[in-house]
């Protein structure tokens, strides 16, 4: 019988007239690994900070059968942090100026050293490069104990969770299996809700039919002429009374079940964008922009030199690299607004075409926090309100909440805003820095759709393999001070890698084969004391056939 580690009943918590959980019931048992799920503000983080008794909720308990620590999404940390986890995640010591992949290693790095039954991970891959994600995702399915895990990377939720918990206004909604698994049910979800949707407006046109039908038989009903007799008038007076009567019974029937007819609501669609983004001014030259760095160092470190790269016009370029290797850097020399203590020797050529905007983490600078949601999306755009309130719909911001204050917005929500706006704006070409940071899944996938499909060019830092799969076309790499441009996507990278690893592998079996069959033609020209001339041809033989086929791979 699994253990149970945390059971919590009743868990409600309101921000003023707002309720923001409502959670009846919640158990985590031993060995268990939750993904937790929910648009931005819907109070995943909040939530986590109850489970582990950091925040008190209004009403409900929490019950704890064990240690819990949380990995939180932001700030510095103040666990302390064992030798081992330190050097396992590289976490450097407490000190100003940490950048954000330092600070989330600390996170990670401390809350693993309380070694707790019952882990609460809070996208805890924010900042983190693609060697940080995989140590991270080695130690998380190495945890002995339980998991709770709010994360937007696809891919971890689907290797690690067997159970995904969906937040959404305030209530959790349970499902069986991986992120993969909750997108197939929520879809037959939605296919049974469209289905129950349709039969109940078909009926309910088919009542109002009916009623409208009653109705007008009973005006048709004519009354008695005037020229007939007193009681052939009776008569027909008895009739018409009857007539209407019956059809005024029926009519009410049919109009008590129109009334009792259960409501179903309508699946709720994305909205279509019925313009492309980013082209209403497009660059009509073939290159965008063109940078040649002869060195670029922070302090006395080199992090690129002799370098020389272009920038497609309409591409999708994705710009990799581990943490601290200048990507950050990079982007912020081509912008004219280089880092402090940083330095840029070489000439940035910008076609005169180009309108950049960039995407800024400190979205205090992007944003009017005294100004609405729409406001602020509407700043910078020639489109009108309907446009934009379907791109902030796309982005998780719908029907009032767009008459908000972005300074109430919790950081998710006002990224989803700086992107709006940027999206939104006349620029043509966007420089976006780890975009999805603290977007939610829903929105991020929606952003995917909207930068695959963006009608001018983009230059964009993601650690999210998804996401770079999804809208990169072409690919630069910044490392060991190098900057290497592919002309592919991230599929055609690796597969290019695995074939140069698979040719690699082939040519060390081939010098090993051939080492081999010399090292046999030595003893059977010269035999040692004891050797068997028939064993060794066996043998010289059975390598040389293992040479051929090895080399005849080579052209597969």
């Amino acid at each position: 019988m699994p253990k149970l580690l945390l059971e919590a009943n009743r868990i409600v918590l309101r921000h003023g007239e707002r309720t923001v959980l409502d959670i009846d019931h919640l158990t985590i048992y031993d060995n268990e690994r939750v993904g937790l799920i929910g648009e931005n503000g819907a109070g995943k983080s909040t939530l986590l900070a109850i489970l582990a008794g950091e925040l008190e909720p209004d009403s409900g308990a929490v019950k704890r059968y064990g240690p819990v620590s949380l990995i939180r999404q932001s700030g510095e940390t103040r666990l302390p942090i064992d030798a081992r986890h330190a050097a396992q995640f590289r976490a450097p010591g407490a000190r100003e100026g940490l950048s954000g992949g330092e600070q989330t290693r600390r996170r990670i790095a401390g809350a693993l050293s309380e070694d707790a039954a019952l882990l609460l991970a809070d996208e805890p891959t924010t900042d983190l490069d693609a060697a940080g994600v995989a140590r991270l995702r080695q130690r998380l399915s190495e945890h002995r104990g339980a998991l709770v895990l709010v994360s937007h990377d696809r891919s971890l939720l689907n290797d690690l969770c067997g159970r995904i918990l969906h937040l959404e206004d305030g209530r959790i909604t349970d499902f069986p299996g991986g992120y993969e698994d909750y997108r197939a049910e929520q879809a037959l979800r939605r296919e049974h809700q469209q289905f129950e949707y349709d039969q109940y407006r078909s009926e309910q046109a088919r009542l109002r039919a009916a009623i409208q039908q009653k109705a007008e038989w009973a005006a048709s009903v004519k009354k008695a002429p005037k020229r007939m007799g007193n009681s052939e008038a009776r008569l027909h007076t008895r009739e018409y009374t009857n007539a209407v009567i019956h059809q005024s019974s029926a009519k009410r029937k049919l109009q008590g079940r129109l009334e009792r007819l259960e409501k179903v609501d309508r699946p709720r669609d994305l909205p279509d964008i019925k313009m492309t983004l980013g082209a209403a001014k497009p660059i009509a030259a073939k290159v965008a922009l063109t940078v040649r760095c002869d060195r670029l160092t922070a302090g006395n470190r080199v992090l690129l030199e002799h370098a020389d790269l272009t920038l497609p016009t309409g591409s999708r370029t994705a710009l990799l690299g581990e943490n601290g290797c200048g990507k950050t850097t990079l982007l912020r020399a081509l912008r004219g607004a280089p880092s402090p203590g940083t330095r840029f020797d070489g000439k940035i050529t910008w076609n005169p075409a180009a309108r950049p905007a960039v995407f800024d983490q400190d979205h205090e600078k992007t944003l009017d926090l005294q100004r609405t949601v729409l406001a602020n999306a509407m700043a910078d755009t020639a489109l009108g309100e309907s446009d934009c309130r379907t791109v902030l719909a796309r982005l998780g911001l719908r029907g009032d909440s767009v008459f908000k204050v972005a300074g109430v917005l919790s950081g998710g929500e006002q990224a989803k805003v700086a992107l709006a706006k940027l999206l939104l704006s006349g620029a043509n070409l966007l420089i976006l820095d780890e975009p999805t940071n603290h977007l939610d899944l829903f929105a991020m996938e929606a952003l995917e759709g909207l930068l695959a499909h963006y009608g001018g060019t983009l230059l964009f830092v993601s650690h999210d393999r998804a996401f770079v799969k999804a809208v990169a076309t072409r690919l630069w790499t910044m490392e060991g001070g190098a900057l290497t441009a592919f002309e592919g996507t991230l599929d055609a990278l690796e597969a290019e890698r695995r074939r140069d690893r698979s040719a690699e592998a082939r040519q060390l079996a081939v010098t090993a084969l051939e080492m081999r069959l010399a090292a046999l033609a030595a003893r059977l020209s010269a035999p040692r004391k004891g050797d068997r001339p028939e064993e060794l041809n066996a043998e010289y033989e059975r390598i040389a056939e293992e040479l051929k086929r090895v080399k005849s791979s080579e052209f597969r």
